[in-house]
């Protein structure tokens, strides 16, 4: 079986910035097993899959070691090679997914995602979390993912994570999110998943459904720059809608090609 294959750099207008993802247009879906297997060979934190259904497009994002609920960085990424390279005419695409439909808007070459609100609330952290961390955070809370709160940029920059001792906790499909305001932006991040072959997520869209909200409130602004401080950076234009969230950001194609299976 030949199929198009497509890789897409994430939150960033530079190839080798932002978050890889991994893109493959399906005519209809295959076992949830090759799905994985082909996520696996791929390699990059998330592989989506969609099938184009006409009015909508099924669309599913898959790491490695599971099926995601929600993403927001393969979600951009597939939302690119529909316009950029697969010629798809509306500037509205609409994807029927885990987490309900899913609208992209597209104006030149900035995608919006309009994705549900996960407003965090406060929370006890596990002593695993707290043994793996050099530096404690000020504040917790938890929607689908750990939310820990720090007082300044440096520490988010410069914290250690013990994996070993992190990966004692399985958190699936949710993750630990470091953050604090910025610098020279509203907010900052950063992004680990237990257990997971790629530990830190470069640019997670999908944690931004809970950074938003806090951070909107606690800044009270509705619309916020945030940063996602990895090694490969990834800038997020925000805006808080109350029960939804608005995160825009760029592209940019780093490879077409095709995969084989057996």
């Amino acid at each position: 079986m030949k199929l198009a294959l497509y890789q897409v750099d994430a939150f960033t207008d530079k190839t080798f910035g932002g978050n890889p993802a991994c893109v493959v247009p399906l005519e209809q879906w295959l076992p949830d097993d090759l799905l994985l297997k082909i996520t696996q060979e791929n390699a990059v934190a998330e592989t989506a899959f969609f099938v184009d259904n006409g009015d909508k497009i099924h669309l599913r994002w898959f790491t490695p070691e599971i099926e995601m609920d929600l993403c927001g960085h393969a979600t951009l990424a597939t939302a690119h090679v529909l316009k950029s390279i697969l010629n798809y005419t509306s500037d509205t695409i609409v994807f029927h997914t885990l987490s309900g439909d899913l609208t992209v808007t597209v104006d030149n070459d900035l995608y919006t995602l309009d994705f549900p609100s996960r407003k965090p609330t406060n929370a006890i952290l596990p002593e695993i979390i707290k043994n793996a961390l050099s530096k404690q955070p000020i504040a917790v809370l938890k929607s689908r993912d750990f939310v820990l709160v720090y007082e300044q940029e440096a520490d988010i920059r410069n914290i250690t994570i013990n994996r070993q001792i992190l990966d004692q906790i399985n958190l699936d499909p949710g993750g630990v999110i470091i953050t604090t305001k910025g610098d020279n932006c509203d907010f900052v991040s950063r992004y680990f998943t237990p257990q997971a072959s790629i530990f830190e997520d470069p640019v997670t869209g999908s944690a931004h459904c809970s950074l938003i909200p806090y951070w909107g409130e606690q800044l009270n602004k509705t619309e916020m720059l945030a940063l996602q401080l990895s090694d490969r950076i990834g800038t997020l234009f925000c805006i808080d809608k109350g029960d939804r969230v608005l995160i825009k950001g760029k592209a940019k194609t780093y490879s077409t090609g095709f995969l084989y299976t057996d």
